[in-house]
């Protein structure tokens, strides 16, 4: 009788954990939907948020930024969750369409987002395959990620003031690495039931695959632009 129980509750926790990841995975290709949407709008028009003034653009940013990670958390429970994580994700590619601007300036410059996108695909595919089959505990993965994206932070908050092309790149490798490592954490977290909500799940995933993008792009752009 006991074997049976605990066999009916292995069973379940592992459904309740397989609806999770197909939720969150169905949610983050639904997010990039406003995203491509933000980006092509924002390249459209121009977009420019504080060009003149990049502290203050990073600074206003972050700011938007946390205010829906707020929303977000907070009704993570709800709809309404979805519709603020929706709407971020088109912030989001508004935000983006500043660097796609600047890298649709090169003469390969299509070239290279789509070499980016593609790239972004291969280590989503790799890293959350990897982190479907390991059998090592990587909780303890997530202290030294943080640790390595405060520091990547501070020094991108130094390069705005520096403006170093080689400073700039190396940040860009180590936001590859670092994000890169967190799809497999945050993919095995809820794989093994860390997170067990898919909203969150997906804001977390979503803002890896965003980094990697906008890392490798910039790597790309800078190692492989072609002026016109």
């Amino acid at each position: 009788m006991e074997l049976n129980t605990y066999s009916r509750d292995t069973t379940t926790l592992s459904g309740t954990r397989n609806q999770v990841l197909r939720n969150t995975y169905m949610l983050l290709g639904l997010s990039m939907l406003p995203t491509i949407a933000g980006a092509l709008l924002g390249v459209r028009i121009g977009f420019s948020f504080f060009a003149g003034s990049p502290m203050t653009s990073f600074l206003v940013f972050m700011g938007v930024a946390f205010a829906f990670f707020f929303g977000i958390e907070r009704y993570k429970n709800s709809s309404i969750g979805v519709a603020l994580l929706l709407a971020f994700t088109f912030f989001m590619g508004l935000m983006l369409s500043r660097i796609l601007q600047v890298v649709l300036g090169f003469s390969n410059g299509a070239n290279l987002i789509a070499l980016a996108a593609g790239g972004t695909g291969v280590i989503f595919l790799a890293m959350a395959s990897v982190a479907s089959v390991t059998k090592r505990d990587l909780s303890g993965l997530g202290k030294f990620l943080f640790v390595g994206m405060i520091v990547a932070l501070v020094a991108m908050v130094a390069n705005i003031f520096l403006q170093l092309p080689v400073f700039q790149l190396v940040i860009a490798t180590a936001c590859l690495g670092i994000f890169s490592a967190y799809i497999l954490f945050d993919v095995n977290r809820v794989i093994t039931g860390g997170e067990t909500n898919y909203i969150s799940a997906t804001l977390k995933i979503y803002l890896d695959i965003y980094n990697v993008f906008v890392s490798l792009l910039q790597i790309l752009s800078i190692l492989g632009g072609r002026r016109n």
